[in-house]
């Protein structure tokens, strides 16, 4: 599939691919495409979304993620993943909604972050979702979230770090849950964005190997 050419600072996530081999494949699984789904979904279906989600896995034995992307595409909603065109500007405007309002002045922060953890190497994806910005190099070593109105949260992927960690580094839970971004460093000033916190957004892409 082509990639998308993108001007902006930011990448199509990973989820775009999935979502694209789901769509091509899907009247080959289901015995209908998605334009024939939302045809049926809105002649003889129910009329809520939820309803319908079941309805699909009931009645035609749907799988279940394909039921709440039919059901939700039926609603008017989704559909930011399906080409890279449209996650591309469905991106910018997360952002754009993450920062707006009382979280505006983080905005600064996050611009300095975001280049700061692209500079970290070529092969750094800066893919946007609704309510973070992930940082990827072959798995998200580090994450962008405006966690209060006056605090952004750079997480880090550190499972692999042997060395101990500062106190600064706040341990998030993540190891015990399995997930991705295990420590943060919180960020209410550009001026906190130092060395400490540059070595360990770089020890973080360094073991995303």
């Amino acid at each position: 599939m082509a990639k998308a050419k993108s001007k902006t600072i930011y990448d199509v996530h990973p989820s775009v691919a999935m979502v694209q081999k789901w769509l091509a494949e899907l009247k080959e699984k289901t015995g209908r495409s998605m334009e024939e789904w939302l045809a049926l979904v809105k002649k003889e279906g129910p009329e809520d979304e939820k309803s319908r989600r079941e309805w699909l896995k009931t009645k035609h034995k749907i799988a279940p993620n394909s039921a709440w992307w039919i059901a939700e595409r039926a609603e008017g909603k989704g559909g930011n993943e399906d080409t890279p065109e449209v996650y591309l500007k469905a991106a910018v405007r997360y952002v754009e909604e993450q920062y707006a309002g009382p979280k505006e002045k983080l905005r600064p922060i996050f611009d300095e972050l975001l280049t700061l953890g692209k500079s970290m190497g070529g092969d750094v994806k800066a893919c946007p979702c609704k309510t973070i910005v992930p940082l990827y190099r072959n798995h998200v070593f580090a994450q962008i979230k405006p966690t209060t109105n006056s605090r952004i949260d750079l997480g880090f992927a550190l499972t692999h770090y042997k060395g101990k960690l500062p106190k600064r580094l706040i341990d998030t839970g993540g190891l015990a849950k399995k997930d991705r971004i295990t420590h943060r460093i919180e960020i209410t000033a550009e001026e906190q964005i130092d060395g400490e916190v540059k070595k360990w957004l770089k020890t973080a892409y360094d073991l995303d190997t």
